[in-house]
């Protein structure tokens, strides 16, 4: 079973998170998230436990348990649906924005497009670049 574990302190690493799980039963792998850029941790993580009734335990006993001062979060990782994002700048239906050539007119869920009519209020923007 993959097991999500939020809410973690910066400084913990993962070798010290394997073994609060690890006193439920056999851990098969453990990552903790980190920033691309910094390296730094995102306070979360991902648990692997092979024994799902083990690993059940783990999710019932930890949840809000104190770790360096912080109530952690445990609970089932639920699998990515095909396509799915999560987080970021996705986009959705908020307009288009910054330096569009022809239109767009940017904020959210005020339209953009490329005449006058849809409320692209940068169609006659011309570039100085």
């Amino acid at each position: 079973m993959n097991i999500f574990v939020g809410s973690l302190p910066f400084s913990l690493k993962e070798s010290e998170l394997k073994e609060y799980f690890e006193e439920y039963g056999e851990v098969a792998s453990v990552k903790i998230i980190s920033d691309k850029f910094s390296g730094r941790s995102k306070g979360f993580g991902f648990i692997e436990m092979p024994d799902e009734e083990k690993a059940k335990k783990a999710i019932e006993e930890l949840n809000g348990a104190e770790i360096d001062g912080r109530a952690i979060v445990v609970n089932k990782a639920e699998e990515r649906k095909e396509g799915e994002r999560r987080g970021g700048f996705s986009g959705g239906n908020r307009g288009g924005g910054g330096y569009n050539k022809g239109g767009g007119s940017g904020g959210y869920n005020r339209g953009g497009g490329n005449d006058r009519k849809s409320g692209g209020g940068n169609s006659d923007y011309k570039s100085s670049y």
